[in-house]
């Protein structure tokens, strides 16, 4: 555990010293929060909208802008730099154990992305944008949006692990926009129509949109929070599982 928490400061320490590389992963999903609502907000007029319980429709794009930012998997670009570079190489010959190596740059990413949901919240506030299940809503939803930057970078990291190619990696975080695509991005998914309503229902990002969309837009926390974070503990299960195969066959 000492191992990860000291690899987990470098890898924070090294964002920091890089804060031009966290500018896209900031402002593109902020990008896309804005264009989203200038397109559709006027259809779902909030006094008229009934799932959007009084907010404005940024409420309701809101959680797609923040899984967007958690889905950039930076973790496994730093990660697959040290491959290619053979610092990587170095790091397994020192009494570092294996899992550390890997588990470090998770905790600098689950630091990295509180900073940024954080900052996304505070500039959705103007907008007419509130956490409606209050303070411990937003700490939940910054928790969730950490969870599962944890786990979609722990995925890339597999991809650099086992490829050892940064154009490899790099083509593995586009896999991120079929899946925020074919979920129920724009309305609930009761109103889908009936092939994508079974698309979203299979995909395990809708569970998390949801229960961003229900820490926000309801002031209760209910049932749909609570899959959305058993959607994160299986996925997170796993993702660890194979991460720390890989790394103690890794030669």
């Amino acid at each position: 555990m000492s191992d990860t928490v000291v690899l987990g400061r470098r890898a924070v320490r090294e964002s920091l010293r890089q804060p031009d590389a966290l500018v896209p992963t900031l402002l593109i999903p902020l990008f896309f929060l804005v264009v989203n609502v200038g397109q559709a907000g006027r259809i779902f007029p909030r006094g008229s909208t009934g799932f959007l319980h009084g907010q404005s429709y940024a409420a309701f794009q809101l959680p797609s802008s923040i899984l967007l930012a958690a889905s950039f998997g930076s973790a496994a670009l730093y990660l697959v730099e040290e491959i290619e570079g053979g610092y990587f190489d170095k790091l397994r010959a020192t009494p570092v154990s294996r899992s550390s190596i890997v588990l470090g740059r998770l905790v600098a990413e689950a630091v990295k992305n509180v900073g940024i949901t954080t900052v996304m919240v505070l500039v959705a506030l103007p907008f007419g944008v509130r956490i409606a299940s209050g303070l411990v809503g937003f700490v939940l939803l910054v928790v969730l949006a950490a969870g599962w930057a944890v786990v979609y970078s722990g995925f890339m990291q597999l991809i650099a692990l086992t490829t050892r190619s940064a154009a490899a990696t790099q083509s593995g975080g586009l896999i991120f926009f079929p899946l925020l695509f074919l979920t129920p991005s724009f309305v609930p998914r009761h109103m889908l129509t009936r092939p994508m309503e079974v698309a979203a229902s299979i995909n395990p990002v809708t569970y998390i949109m949801e229960g961003m969309r229900a820490l926000i837009l309801d002031d209760g926390i209910g049932g749909r929070v609570l899959a959305a974070y058993a959607v994160v503990a299986v996925a997170g299960a796993v993702m660890l599982a194979l991460s720390v195969r890989v790394i103690r066959s890794y030669d």
